[in-house]
């Protein structure tokens, strides 16, 4: 049965969504979600500005502000349907194709602390003859800023995880000696000195495994939405 398109007050058409804010974003609109109803036919164009017209702050982060549909990035001209799923969120910090088949890969979020040396030996296989691991931790000191006294991570779960899985797939496109990659990221409060996030890269030699990791240290930080907030030593939380 096709559903009948709902009207506002002023007899337009319109289609409910849902509207999420992460990290800056979500300060500066002081929500951490809403029910938006947008005219029909709308955007990503149009939704934008609808939600940037409610929420004047978010205007600050001017084209730097990130825009997602159901847990994927989107270009202003994607098209919004009934019952979307919109996020806005500031950059974080710091392919395409069909999907592909890695058994041994893992990519995970965790409210846990982590045991850097279980997830580097989660996988070890016949065929590798190492294991390169990134071990992330809080620092204390920031250049120019005060001392931190702690760390909070936030992630837009859903997408995280899909944005992970694509990273590891372009990792075993771009580094095709790689026998596995594993990626988990630690969210909520981080101590100085605890791990934040691990990367774990199998591979029958060395050197494929030291660049795929530290390739993936960088698209994570450019790519995945999960953001830090320092908590400085002057900041009374």
């Amino acid at each position: 049965m096709t559903k009948t398109p709902a009207r506002d007050a002023d007899d337009r058409i319109v289609v409910a969504v849902r509207v999420l804010f992460f990290g800056a974003a979500r300060d500066a609109a002081g929500a951490e979600e809403l029910a938006l109803e947008l005219s029909a036919p709308a955007t990503g164009a149009s939704a934008f500005s609808e939600v940037v017209e409610r929420f004047p702050p978010l205007a600050r982060f001017g084209r730097s502000l990130l825009f997602a549909v159901n847990c994927e990035y989107a270009a202003m001209d994607r098209e919004i349907q009934e019952g979307d799923e919109l996020a806005f969120f500031p950059p974080v910090s710091g392919g395409s194709g069909e999907p592909h088949s890695f058994p041994h890969d893992f990519f995970e979020l965790t409210t846990e602390p982590l045991d850097v040396g279980t997830i580097a030996r989660r996988v070890v296989l016949r065929e590798c003859g190492a294991t390169v691991t990134l071990d992330g931790y809080a620092r204390a000191v920031t250049a120019g800023r005060p001392p931190t006294r702690y760390l909070i991570y936030e992630a837009y779960a859903p997408m995280a995880l899909k944005e992970m899985e694509r990273l590891g797939r372009a990792a075993h496109d771009l580094f095709p000696h790689i026998a596995y990659i594993g990626i988990v990221h630690r969210t909520g409060r981080t101590e100085i000195g605890e791990t934040s996030v691990v990367i774990s890269v199998g591979a029958p030699h060395r050197r494929a495994a030291f660049e795929a990791c530290e390739w993936a240290i960088k698209e994570l930080k450019r790519t995945v939405p999960i953001w830090k907030k320092e908590i400085e030593e002057n900041d009374e939380r």
